[in-house]
């Protein structure tokens, strides 16, 4: 378990801090992609998807990508989550500070992402033309409670799918 203490005063959204929102409930840490990625609108529409059933279970998602607060709520709006609870983190510091790096060109460009990201475009899920926050930035998940990582899900390529279910299993009532 990695103690996230050295962030405590990064606050979402809703004016909380992580170590705070984790005290409470379970939280399902989601970094994004950049929102033109078409693996980050799949991210969210996996999301939309399963918040509710996931927050039954008590817990709370909370997302973090790299734009403004407005720009995230507008795709936000549109992947049926609006209102959830972010974290805008531009500089990528917050990324980082989680061990979530920079993409080489097989982890970004590669023949696995170019099959799948053609897989999801097919299933309705568009490419977005506007490259919004970096591209090189990898994303990750992480479920926190109580201030410390409970599991974690690094995406070894960019067109990693997480399997949420199995990464709440340590804290599902």
């Amino acid at each position: 378990m990695q103690d996230i203490h050295n962030i405590s005063s990064i606050e979402t959204s809703k004016g909380r801090t992580l170590v705070d929102a984790s005290s409470e409930t379970p939280v399902l840490l989601v970094f994004l992609r950049h929102f033109g990625c078409v693996f980050c609108r799949e991210a969210m529409q996996d999301i939309g998807k399963n918040k509710n059933e996931w927050e039954k279970q008590n817990i709370k998602v909370i997302l973090v990508h790299m734009s403004d607060y407005d720009t995230a709520e507008t795709y936000f709006k549109k992947y049926k989550i609006p209102g959830i609870e972010n974290i805008s983190d531009p500089t990528c510091g917050l990324y980082a500070s989680f061990g979530l790096g920079k993409g080489s060109a097989s982890q970004l460009f590669g023949l696995k992402n170019f099959m799948r990201g053609f897989e999801t475009t097919l299933k309705g899920i568009p490419i977005g033309l506007r490259q919004i926050g970096d591209g090189f930035q990898m994303p990750g998940v992480f479920l926190i409670r109580n201030g410390k990582v409970m599991d974690s899900y690094i995406h070894a390529s960019a067109s990693d799918r997480p399997d949420y279910a199995s990464l709440m299993q340590c804290c599902v009532s």
